[in-house]
């Protein structure tokens, strides 16, 4: 029930953790991210230090490859790198390349006076800003939700995601871009907070670096412990688990990413970097309630990117109602900028080829579809947005431009509308209504909502508590240690624990007589045996009265 799910996410989290969210407002950044570039490019200007074309990217690609040490560690594996005779003492990161890495060797010289920089503490770098204040598992041990503290204090959320396939598998991020967020939807726990800020280029990144870290070591230190999950949901894989890397990264955690626009740019192309992440085009995705100038300016600027449209309505009206910054941007418009950023690297291709195109053929819109570059999310609300006659106008919106929908199951959260999610058989039944339309449906599968894993909910959740003055660590759970991950706990994990073990994730305790007790009274059953009484007591009443008239009758 609800009232379970809210007891289960209400998890024990350091004061200083809540005290500070409550903040608005960011403070200048203190200690600098080093992965934020522009930042970086713009102190070592003011410290008249200049780099050759491309050794800024070799530092890069170098702190990469060494796993986000310190920099101070970095620089000194650096110089212990450049002695031949020590070149393959560096172990070398676990991470997606195109470029051999085995030896960890430094291809070409970075200057004395840059590491010098990188070395000295005043310049207030560091490698990494932010820190894990929490971490959750669910219940099925395939989703983690990082609560990550910023140098300001503010905490943002970002989900580690685990699928397990027959044919293989793979782990996907949802990060975070803003503290907070601007758009208001009513149904989502972030819109309730408005905005405090925005993340930086590598503030974002840290996100990836945080998960990277816990998914490395996961992967090495319990590498048998993969095959006992696989088992556990009956696969026997064709290809070697992938559950050691991030390979898709969504940005559909807190805040509205095109509000944040350059420094979300700046990470995409972070991500891409054939000599960092090396995530493929298609498998970076940009979420968006939809503003149309900026989605245009994002096909200009990165149409490698996939794009996601937060429909959620399918004519103005119903939109503008759960979606307030929907009056700017008309839904005609918006969804012609969706199809633009499908068709636009097909657009590309043909103009390199002197084809000059006037109109996409149903063929060329199948091709751009098939790639995922675009498509439409529509979170499944009971109501009017998810009757069979909005399936219809959605159906037809689409219609001819062959669009990706995800329908989104709604994740309960504590908003001030109490919402809930259509049955599946009704999802179902609308899915085939805007299939026969001739666009691709299909119906997201929920990961998490046991561990508050909706956009914000924790943080609001947590929140709201504050505010009753009820102290969070004294919640249902009080102290106990097997609900709370340390910052120590998240890196040096224990050689005897298992790969998703309770006590390195704080996971959530499965007890349903617990959750009960520590959340009061069942409202929601005595209200279903209520109603089963009262149907009984109707149905004698008919029985008799029936039986009564049919004496008279005698």
């Amino acid at each position: 029930t609800f009232r379970q799910l809210r007891a289960r996410t209400f998890l024990s989290v350091p004061k200083s953790m809540t005290i500070a969210r409550l903040k608005t407002g960011r403070d200048p950044p203190s200690p600098r991210p080093i992965l934020d570039r522009k930042s970086l490019i713009r102190a070592l200007d003011e410290a008249d230090i200049s780099l050759k074309g491309g050794q800024i990217d070799l530092f890069y690609q170098l702190l990469h490859r060494q796993n986000y040490p310190s920099l101070d560690e970095f620089v000194a594996n650096y110089y212990r790198n450049e002695d031949k005779g020590k070149r393959d003492t560096l172990p070398a990161a676990e991470v997606v390349t195109k470029y051999p890495i085995a030896n960890n060797r430094n291809r070409s010289q970075l200057p004395k006076r840059f590491l010098d920089f990188l070395a000295d503490p005043t310049n207030d770098f560091c490698t990494v800003t932010s820190k894990i204040e929490a971490a959750y598992e669910s219940a099925d041990k395939t989703t983690t939700k990082l609560a990550v503290k910023l140098h300001d204090g503010h905490v943002v959320e970002s989900v580690i995601m685990r699928y397990i396939t027959r044919d293989g598998s793979r782990v996907s991020q949802c990060v975070s871009s803003q503290v907070g967020c601007a758009m208001g939807c009513t149904f989502c726990a972030t819109g309730t907070m408005g905005i405090r800020g925005n993340l930086n280029a590598g503030e974002i990144l840290e996100q990836i670096v945080h998960a990277g870290w816990i998914l490395n070591a996961e992967a090495k230190e319990n590498a048998s412990k993969q095959n006992n999950l696989l088992e556990q949901h009956g696969n026997k894989q064709k290809r070697k688990p992938q559950l050691g890397l991030v390979r898709n990264v969504v940005f559909m955690g807190m805040g509205e990413p095109l509000n944040n626009y350059d420094n979300v740019v700046d990470a995409c192309r972070g991500l891409i970097d054939p000599k960092r992440w090396n995530l493929a085009h298609g498998r970076v995705t940009i979420s968006t309630v939809g503003v149309t100038p900026r989605i245009r300016k994002l096909t200009r600027d990165l149409p490698q990117v996939s794009l996601a449209l937060s429909l959620h309505a399918p004519n103005q009206s119903m939109r503008s109602a759960i979606v307030p910054a929907a009056k700017a941007y008309p839904i005609e418009g918006l969804i012609d900028a969706l199809d633009a950023h499908m068709m636009a690297l097909l657009g590309k291709h043909h103009k390199k080829n002197n084809n000059a195109v006037t109109k996409y053929t149903e063929q060329d819109r199948i091709q751009a579809s098939k790639r995922r570059r675009a498509m439409i999310e529509y979170v499944m609300l009971e109501g009017d947005t998810s009757s069979f006659e909005c399936a219809h106008q959605l159906g037809k919106l689409c219609e001819n431009r062959h669009l990706v929908v995800n329908l989104i199951p709604y994740n309960q959260t504590d908003v001030k509308d109490k919402l809930r999610c259509p049955s599946d058989d009704h999802m179902r039944k609308f899915q085939d209504i805007v299939t026969s339309y001739g666009s691709f449906c299909s119906i997201r599968r929920t990961m998490g909502a046991d561990i508050a894993s909706a956009c914000g909910q924790l943080v609001v959740e947590q929140e709201n508590r504050e505010k009753k003055n009820v102290d969070i660590e004294d919640g249902p759970f009080g102290n106990s240690q097997s609900n709370k991950i340390s910052k120590k706990q998240s890196i040096n994990r224990s050689k005897s624990s298992s790969k998703y073990s309770s006590s390195e994730f704080g996971a959530i305790e499965k007890d349903e007589d617990l959750n009960k007790e520590q959340d009061g009274f069942d409202h929601d059953r005595l209200i279903r045996r209520l109603s089963i009484a009262t149907s009984i007591a109707a149905s004698c009443f008919l029985v008799s009265s029936a039986i009564y008239f049919a004496r008279r009758r005698k």
